[in-house]
């Protein structure tokens, strides 16, 4: 009865997709840029010459000397250029600090008296001051705090040896001379900054307000503006200009550039370009093969999955079961193997077309829900709510007249295909399971995943940024460990005198501390490496509905009723907030600049232009969407207001669906997404019945476990969904963070999202096959 309504919704959706890519018309964008210069000659190129959507109008000046060498400078206000050579990178506007240099910014000079790749050394401003990449001291001091809340990394370096002290630039302008500031005349804050880049300190020309102010630089010659330097692009592989890339080589009197990414698209194969630059042009192909060398990759991939399978002596891929499972293994496997080889095909920068991605997608989202076993409905609500996120994220692919939009949905349906097409590989794989492992091999697995956690965020801290490390959000895999490890140790907290005796009482204390750590590394994490507080929230919400999850199979209806409670008042609070002014909220100074930016974005056009432009794509769609058929007239077509708001494809992907589809459509994706968390619950509760049921010590603790690890990953994804629907609809300030499903978030889909839904999915299985053997009650 559920499947007799997902299979048409789902096939619905797998045909809307292949509808957009039929209706989706030719654009062109360019395949190679020629500039071509006499000896001594420049010329400007900006946005326009070098398809590049976020470079400014003129971005870089470029000059061929006389003796036949290219030259480039950066011409940008705010943006910097990127140069590569080889795996290094370099900024234009840096340089490493060197003893005898002097720096001169607004009326200030300053001399720098020894410097090393760890430490610097300098006077000015009437004082000596030593900088670690870390604190700056004056005249041997920490200075006073600088007006406002004080940063935890700031607090934490205070009192942290230096070893243990987290990265912090130098900031030169301001007013004052406070925390890591130090201030100069007439100078606004960050104009210029010294921080540690690649384990070394290098001098950064900054921005103020997007207006760039002169950074001289003298070491002995003549003082040289450091953000109008002049570079040589002799061994320089590519330049990256506004997050476009583009690669260089030259040929005689002829500079090429060749874009690789983040490239405009026309309609036509016709631009007006000044004189001396020449285009040469490609059509967009949505269909294209990934190329022979890619081919011969999968196959590879493929072969020796066959062999490790025929190895360990269960071809083909499960043993006993039936033939429709062992097939339904292989294919799942199957996808799981092609998603890894359309990974590496975007990261190698030769991606299958669009078509392919979706033809991925989709078979990964059939290979799951064809295969055996009764699903639940929050399974069911799962792939449904997966295939609208594909669906929105082709569209903003096919919509942007960007190249690297359509990235992002082929990222998030290759990592849709080995998180799924895995994750139900090893749900067949269990079905033929007929006992649980022991339980020290499976306290061994939650030790080694939370170890993993802990060692993932410190390596973001170290080496990484909010964005994350290694293009991983190592955060995700934390709070996956986090839920499970707090659902083992309730459910052994739960069963502690029925337990078997053989464990010792400090071992028993561990199991149920042990999530202790994980939350305060979670909680420090958020405070230090962040600079919001959703993930606090996030926290919160998780912590309070375990407590409560704790107190209902607890049976303590108080504490129950006091959480409750405390919610209602928070909810009550968030409402006084939003009738506060400004200037009351700013008295609070707890993120005061985001609290008056989302009560009155108007008066900050630039800070609040997320809120603004999200509103007006939002008002645009109106009930049916913008094009008054729910989105199906659009459907494949270029253009929308909602490309403007900036993170669209992440933190504001609700504000295109609501754009292009409408509040119709997008009270339809809150029921379903309703419908996803009360699946979890259902199953969760399910569960704690069967715990509560049976008298084997090993059943009750699955059956907990089951039940509060559902509910911890229902918390979360409740979370993402208040936190991601009240920024977009400006119910709170803005926070970054995905929404779950709808986002082209990779690490929160593949750590998180596809784990909780196989993990559903395999309750589910599990508790039927219970009830089918009159084992647990319904």
């Amino acid at each position: 009865m559920k499947g007799a309504i997902a299979i048409p919704v789902l096939a619905i959706l797998c045909l809307l997709q292949l509808l957009g890519l039929l209706r989706a018309p030719a654009l062109w964008s360019p395949a190679s840029i020629a500039v071509t210069l006499a000896p001594g000659a420049t010329a400007t190129l900006g946005q326009r010459e070098l398809a590049a959507p976020l470079a400014d109008p003129e971005h870089i000046r470029i000059r061929r000397g006389a003796d036949g060498v290219w030259w480039v400078r950066n011409t940008s206000a705010g943006k910097p250029l990127t140069l590569e050579r080889g795996a290094h990178k370099s900024r234009t506007g840096t340089a490493r600090p060197a003893a005898g240099q002097r720096l001169r910014i607004g009326r200030d000079q300053f001399t720098i008296t020894s410097a090393s790749a760890r430490e610097l050394s300098f006077t000015g401003a009437g004082s000596t001051w030593r900088y670690d990449g870390a604190v700056l001291l004056r005249d041997g001091h920490v200075q006073p705090s600088c007006p406002g809340p004080l940063p935890a990394s700031a607090l934490w370096n205070r009192v942290a040896p230096r070893a243990l002290a987290f990265a912090r630039p130098l900031s030169f302008g301001g007013n004052l001379h406070c925390d890591n500031r130090l201030g100069a005349a007439y100078v606004a804050p960050a104009s210029a900054l010294i921080q540690r880049v690649d384990g070394a300190l290098q001098v950064v020309a900054g921005t103020a307000d997007g207006q760039r102010v002169p950074l001289m630089l003298d070491d002995g010659g003549a003082a040289i503006d450091l953000g109008q330097q002049e570079v040589s692009l002799a061994g320089v592989d590519a330049i990256v200009a506004g997050r476009t890339r583009l690669t260089l080589s030259a040929d005689g009197a002829r500079l090429l550039l060749e874009p690789q990414r983040h490239i405009g698209m026309y309609t036509e194969p016709r631009v007006l370009l000044p004189a001396g630059v020449q285009w040469e042009w490609r059509q967009r192909q949505l269909w294209p093969l990934p190329a022979p060398r890619a081919l011969a990759s999968a196959a590879v991939l493929l072969l020796i999955a066959a062999a490790v399978a025929f190895a360990s002596g269960s071809w083909p891929f499960v043993r006993g079961v039936s033939t429709h499972t062992r097939v339904a293994a292989g294919a799942n496997l199957m996808v799981a193997l092609c998603g890894v080889a359309c990974l590496l095909m975007l990261r190698s920068g030769q991606p299958p077309g669009a078509g392919v991605s979706a033809v991925l997608g989709c078979a990964a989202l059939w290979s799951c829900l064809l295969s055996p076993g009764r699903p639940g409905i929050a399974t069911l609500a799962g792939l449904m709510l997966v295939g609208v996120g594909l669906l929105a994220q082709l569209e903003l692919g096919l919509a942007a007249m960007e190249s690297s939009m359509l990235r992002h949905f082929q990222k998030t349906a290759a990592l849709l295909a080995i998180g799924l097409g895995a994750g139900t590989f090893i749900r067949l794989r269990l079905r033929a399971r007929a006992t649980l492992a022991p339980q020290a091999s499976i306290e061994y697995c939650f030790a080694v995943l939370a170890a993993g956690a802990l060692v993932a965020l410190v390596l973001q801290v170290v080496f990484g940024d909010e964005t994350g490390v290694f293009d991983v959000q190592p955060v995700e895999f934390a709070k996956l460990a986090l839920t499970v490890l707090t659902a083992h140790c309730l459910a052994i907290g739960l069963g502690w005198h029925a337990g078997p005796a053989d464990a010792s009482l400090p071992r028993r204390w561990f199991r149920l501390g042990a999530p202790v750590l994980l939350f305060l590394a979670l909680t420090g994490f958020a405070l230090v490496q962040v600079d919001d507080y959703s993930p606090l929230i996030l926290l919160g919400v998780w912590a309070v509905a375990m407590t409560f999850a704790w107190a209902l199979a607890t049976r303590r209806p108080a504490c129950a009723a006091a959480l409750s409670c405390a919610m209602l008042a928070i909810a009550g609070a968030i409402a006084l907030m939003r009738g506060a002014g400004p200037q009351q909220l700013a008295d609070l100074g707890f993120y005061a600049d985001r609290f008056m930016v989302w009560l009155d974005p108007a008066t900050h056009p630039h800070t609040g232009q997320q809120l603004l432009l999200g509103a007006r794509a939002i008002a645009e769609g109106a009930w049916l969407g913008s094009d008054s058929v729910l989105g199906i007239a659009k459907l494949g077509l270029p253009g929308s207001s909602a490309l403007q708001v900036p993170a669209v494809q992440d933190d504001f992907a609700p504000s295109f669906f609501l754009n292009r589809h409408g509040l119709a459509a997008g009270l339809a994706l809150w029921a379903l997404q309703a419908l996803f968390v009360i699946g979890l619950l259902h199953t969760a509760a399910r569960a704690h019945v069967a715990a509560s049921a049976t008298r084997d010590f090993r059943q009750a603790w699955l059956g907990r476990f089951r039940c509060f690890a559902l509910c911890g990953g229902a918390a979360f994804v409740l979370g993402h969904f208040i936190l991601s629907w009240g920024t977009n609809l400006a119910i709170f300030p803005v926070m970054g963070q995905p929404m779950s499903f709808l986002s082209a978030g990779g690490s929160h889909l593949l750590f998180f999202i596809c784990p909780l839904l196989i993990f559903g999915a395999i309750s589910t299985q599990s508790l039927e096959e219970s009830r089918d053997a009159g084992l647990c009650p319904t």
